[in-house]
């Protein structure tokens, strides 16, 4: 016997989403408070009393009192299960109809395939199955998307898991950009509202680098006072005076061991020498007309981590672009993957990635030996009549903005 319950219990609804394999940080009890401008019901289903299946509302006002219902990476349910799925939907449908809403958009974690970079991509042949059932419940499937910005959520993302994660497993040139960026006095630190300030600087860097509008600082905030106990802000950055020493003392070195080259040395040898003095002399240059224009301590990358159960998701990330010669993204997302699992978390997730695996966000991503997940993608399951007319008019708005 199934029935539902709206406004489940916090903590009987987020020790549900813990405990089961498709519970997802979108799902989570908080979550809502993230998303304030939306109106949110948070929908229970149970059988003979026992919570089966959560699915968390986000309720988008449209004109003239009509609005939209988003299920963010939900609902979480067994969808194998015929009875429940029928039941889900049915329920959905009933109270998007007193919401006025014109469909219920979902995008579930249904993994079409999950492979480590090169390995065969095999489609998980349970989820194609379930893709039909829902089509036979006048389900619409979106497919398989090409494009990042045809979706809400990623249907392509970056996952690592914490049993193929470690040092020795990445390849050997991420190896040596943390080798080479720690050597050259970059340091990572670990915290919260404490490192907020330096973390919003440096989102407003990527920002102007990448001619994008992002998130403010104060939304950075609300992540980490919505989660105070579960998300982390980690930060690499680099003082300039101790470098500076540092690196004099290279070229001091370097200018003395030329003094005692003579017409016997290699030229090789010679040619070394001659190529680190001029990037020590370039770095000195550098690093003195930073330290001339007041700076000291100064951070170079950063990201932003909410961890929910076993997962943890490395939702922001940014960088000084002047410091890019130091490679201070690498070392700063291994160390963030790395204290996530120090931290208790299964699963370290860097987020979305290009559709055709290629691309930047690919091919910094792949570095840190992920496992690619891709998601089935959304479904529009339509309530009402108006459907048909606004999903046209939403696909071209969606369409035109990608262009921009």
């Amino acid at each position: 016997m199934y029935n539902y319950k709206i406004a489940v219990d916090t903590t009987e609804w987020d020790s549900f989403l813990k405990n089961n394999s498709k519970g997802s940080l979108l799902q989570s009890s908080d979550w809502a408070k993230i998303k304030e401008t939306w109106d949110n019901e948070r929908i229970g289903f149970y059988k003979d009393n026992q919570l089966v299946g959560v699915a968390n509302v986000l309720i988008q006002p449209l004109p003239l009192g009509f609005s939209i219902f988003y299920i963010p990476r939900g609902p979480v349910i067994d969808f194998e299960d015929k009875e429940l799925l029928k039941f889900v939907l049915v329920t959905l449908k009933k109270l998007a109809k007193k919401r006025h809403a014109i469909m219920v958009k979902f995008d579930p974690n249904l993994f079409i395939s999950q492979n480590l970079i090169g390995q065969e991509m095999i489609q998980n042949s349970k989820t194609l199955e379930i893709i039909e059932e829902l089509q036979t419940n006048k389900v619409h499937w979106t497919g398989l998307t090409k494009d990042m910005a045809e979706n809400i959520q990623p249907r392509f993302q970056a996952n690592i898991y914490k049993e193929n994660f470690s040092l020795d497993q990445l390849s050997k040139s991420t190896r040596q950009a943390i080798r080479t960026a720690r050597n050259k006095g970059l340091e990572v630190k670990f915290g919260g509202l404490d490192l907020l300030d330096e973390f919003s600087f440096l989102m407003k860097k990527t920002e102007s680098r990448k001619h994008i509008s992002l998130r403010g600082k104060d939304y950075y905030q609300k992540l980490l006072t919505t989660y105070p106990d579960h998300s982390f802000i980690t930060l690499s950055y680099l003082d300039l005076p101790n470098r500076l020493k540092e690196v004099e003392q290279q070229l001091e070195k370097n200018l003395k061991i030329a003094q005692k080259f003579t017409d016997q040395t290699r030229e090789g040898k010679v040619k070394d020498n001659q190529q680190e003095r001029k990037r020590l002399e370039e770095e000195i240059s550098f690093l003195k007309s930073r330290i001339d224009r007041g700076d000291s301590v100064v951070p170079l990358s950063g990201t932003l981590t909410i961890e929910f159960g076993k997962t943890s998701e490395n939702l922001y990330a940014g960088m000084n672009e002047e410091f890019r010669h130091y490679q201070p993204a690498i070392p700063t997302w291994f160390e963030t993957a790395q204290h996530s699992f120090e931290r208790g978390a299964e699963t370290h997730n860097m987020g979305g990635i290009e559709n055709n695996l290629k691309g930047g966000l690919f091919n910094f991503k792949s570095k840190f030996n992920p496992t690619i997940e891709e998601f089935a993608g959304e479904f529009n399951y339509p309530t009402s009549s108006l459907y048909y007319l606004f999903n046209i008019a939403y696909k071209l708005r969606k369409k035109l903005r990608s262009r921009k």
